[in-house]
C-alpha cells in the first residue's frame, strides 16, 4: 500500500481559487495561470486550480441597485464553496466587484489577492506618478483604484463622464459576451489618447475583458493588463515556500 510523502506534499503548489464573475475574464485568467505557471514548473504544468462563478446576472442586479452587501454575499459564497474544494487562496478576475471587498476580507474563510493592489505595485515598479483608469462605470466611479494607487503616492486620473458612458456600453454590451469590434478598439484607443494628453504615464486596463482587445501594441499609452497581472500574482503565490 502506497503512503504519502509529507515532503512532497508540502512542496506542492498551494490550490488556487478563482471566484469568477464574467466569463470571459474568468477565462483569460485561469489560461494565464495555467499557461504561464509551465514557465516556472515545467511543460504542461500549473498549480491546482478550482472555480465557482455565479450568474453575471446575479452580480449586475446587485450592482444597478447599489447593493455592495449582496456582492460581497455572492463573493462570499463562492469563497466557502472554494474552501470546501480544497483553494488555499482566492483571487477574483473582476475589477467592479472589488468595490465589495471591504465586506468580503474580514469573513472569508481564506485569504485574497487583491487585483487593484496587485496592478498598484506594478504601476509604482514602473515609476508611474500619474495613471489613467479603463473600466466599467461602477469601477470607474469606485475608489477601488484611487484608494490603491493612493497608497503608492499615484494619482488615478478617471475617463470624463462621456467616456465613462462609452466604454461600459462596449464592456457589458460586447467584451462580456465574447464580442471585439474594430469600433470597440477605437473607442478605448480615444479615451487612452485623451489620458497622454492629459500627462498621463499609463493606464489600467481596469475591466478583465479589456485586455482581450486592447494591449501596449495598439494603445497610445504604456499598459497595466489586471488580468495577467493577477494570474501572475497567483502564480507567485502559489509557488512561495512557507
Amino acid at each position: 500500500m502506497k503512503t504519502h510523502d509529507p515532503d512532497a506534499l508540502r512542496d506542492r503548489p498551494r490550490h488556487v481559487g478563482i471566484v469568477a464573475c464574467s466569463s470571459e475574464g474568468a477565462a483569460l485568467c485561469y489560461r494565464t495561470l495555467c499557461v504561464e505557471a509551465a514557465d516556472r514548473l515545467g511543460p504542461h504544468a500549473h498549480p491546482p486550480v478550482s472555480l465557482h462563478g455565479h450568474s453575471l446576472a446575479d452580480y449586475v442586479a446587485c450592482l444597478e441597485r447599489g447593493d455592495r452587501q449582496g456582492v460581497a454575499e455572492l463573493m462570499l459564497d463562492s469563497a466557502r464553496r472554494l474552501a470546501a474544494a480544497g483553494a488555499d487562496f482566492l483571487v477574483c478576475p473582476d475589477n467592479t466587484i472589488h468595490d465589495a471587498m471591504p465586506l468580503v476580507r474580514p469573513r472569508s474563510p481564506l485569504p485574497w489577492l487583491h487585483i487593484a493592489e496587485v496592478v498598484a505595485e506594478a504601476a509604482a515598479g514602473r515609476g508611474w506618478r500619474r495613471v489613467g483608469l479603463s473600466g466599467t462605470r461602477w469601477l470607474v466611479d469606485s475608489d477601488v483604484y484611487p484608494e490603491a494607487l493612493g497608497r503608492h503616492g499615484i494619482a488615478c486620473i478617471r475617463p470624463t463622464p462621456e467616456e465613462r458612458d462609452r466604454m461600459a456600453r462596449r464592456i457589458m454590451d460586447e467584451l462580456v459576451l465574447g464580442i471585439f469590434r474594430p469600433e470597440a478598439v477605437a473607442d478605448f484607443q480615444a479615451v487612452f489618447r485623451r489620458m497622454a494628453e492629459d500627462g498621463c504615464d499609463g493606464v489600467i486596463l481596469g475591466c478583465t475583458e479589456i485586455p482581450l482587445i486592447m494591449n501596449d501594441c495598439n494603445a497610445p499609452l504604456p499598459t497595466l493588463d489586471s488580468t495577467r497581472l493577477l494570474a501572475r500574482a497567483a502564480i507567485t503565490r502559489a509557488l512561495a515556500a512557507g
